[in-house]
């Protein structure tokens, strides 16, 4: 988002809190220090888009607005959307959104009476925020007893899993739609798919995603409209009747099933690694409809435009992520220059004129083609190049859409 606001006129310069080691105009002050932040947002007359959900969690919205800074991002009521499961998945089935079925647990040994009583799969999930990883998708009750055990046994998650839901397992096809609101109207971003599991073919545990492309043809005009209608629209419409608009990105993770869109999740960020292929296909101002949003005037402005192609992002990690990973490692290759690809840092640092990981996700090689086929292919030839000791990636980011 950084890198695309930037290339707005109207910006002067864009500072990054705490920033990386591909990032400019980095200020060392921790997301989580909400006063700092503002102090220096009042001080150097900024306009500030949050970009992590656990500053939104902690209401660092309600803490800027309070001071009468420019803030874009959901409130901490509103942001429990993402911050917390249960309040979602109440929220949807009071406001008649689908999702699949589900009910909420504190105590392992109910959780496991449950588990055993009912004759379809289960996904379980901790309550709070869990960096991604909050997610255990279960093939048979052995494993749902693990994740109960996992989450409120052995608090793998901390307070996070304080409480758990168990849900439905839908096997469908997953996507992500991102819209961007003013708390009353709803402008969708471009679709993505996710490639969420650590491994090929899906296999592993959860991450905060290995990859995404974008536009993806799981979500046609059709289908794109019922869930900008039924659950875009409809969310942000209900969270307005109840007293907490929305405004922000929110993020909807769909499930398809049989043509219905279920939502598995919402969160109230841009998607990580969804924004980049977004929005190197993006054509439109960004900053103009981040103004707009936090104006309440997104009415005013057109649909978003966007370029007639595919774009895909390929995560590069470091072995042993989601679980431990080495740090510090130096990083090669960073310098091919590349006019169809893109290298987003994430976890990077800079030490001594060279680039270091600093993190279990640490690049986003992320590419454009006239097709998702060439596309895909742009982005393996630059992550070809960029290597360090313990480099890992997936090989089959894209393809679902090909399929």
């Amino acid at each position: 988002m950084g890198w695309k606001i930037s290339q707005s006129p109207k910006v002067d310069t864009v500072y990054f809190a705490p920033g990386n080691g591909g990032t400019t105009n980095n200020i060392d002050i921790s997301v989580e220090n909400i006063a700092s932040l503002a102090k220096f947002a009042s001080e150097n007359d900024c306009i500030t888009i949050v970009g992590p959900e656990a500053p939104l969690a902690n209401g660092i919205v309600d803490e800027f607005q309070k001071k009468e800074l420019q803030i874009f991002g959901p409130t901490k009521s509103a942001a429990q959307l993402e911050s917390s499961k249960v309040w979602a998945k109440n929220f949807m089935k009071r406001n008649g959104i689908l999702t699949a079925r589900f009910e909420v647990f504190e105590n392992p040994k109910e959780a496991k009476e449950y588990a055993r009583s009912v004759d379809f799969p289960l996904v379980v999930k901790a309550d709070g925020l869990a960096s991604g990883k909050g997610v255990i998708v279960c093939d048979d009750s052995t494993d749902v007893i693990s994740a109960i055990d996992k989450i409120l046994v052995q608090k793998s998650f901390g307070a996070a899993g304080d409480k758990i839901i168990l849900e439905e397992r839908i096997d469908g096809v997953e996507a992500s739609y991102i819209a961007i609101s003013d708390g009353t109207v709803a402008y969708p971003m471009a679709t993505t798919q996710d490639h969420k599991r650590i491994f090929d073919n899906d296999k592993g545990p959860n991450t905060g995603g290995m990859g995404a492309y974008c536009p993806t043809p799981v979500i046609d005009k059709k289908t794109a409209d019922d869930i900008q209608k039924n659950i875009i629209e409809k969310t942000i419409a209900s969270m307005k009747k109840e007293g907490n608009p929305f405004q922000g990105f929110l993020y909807a993770g769909i499930m398809l099933k049989d043509g219905k869109p279920y939502v598995l999740e919402f969160n109230v960020r841009m998607g990580d690694p969804e924004c980049q292929p977004i929005m190197v296909r993006m054509e439109s101002d960004l900053y103009d409809y981040i103004k707009a949003g936090i104006d309440g005037n997104l009415s005013v402005l057109p649909g978003i435009k966007w370029k007639d192609q595919s774009a895909v992002c390929v995560v590069l990690a470091s072995k042993g992520y989601p679980d431990s990973y080495p740090k510090n490692e130096e990083i090669t290759g960073l310098e091919t220059q590349d006019k169809n690809s893109y290298v987003f840092h994430a976890g990077t640092k800079r030490h001594d004129g060279k680039i270091l990981t600093n993190g279990g996700r640490v690049l986003g090689v992320t590419a454009l083609g006239g097709t998702l086929e060439q596309a895909i292919k742009n982005a393996y030839t630059r992550v070809d190049k960029i290597n360090w000791p313990s480099k890992y990636f997936r090989t089959d980011i894209g393809k679902k859409g090909l399929t």
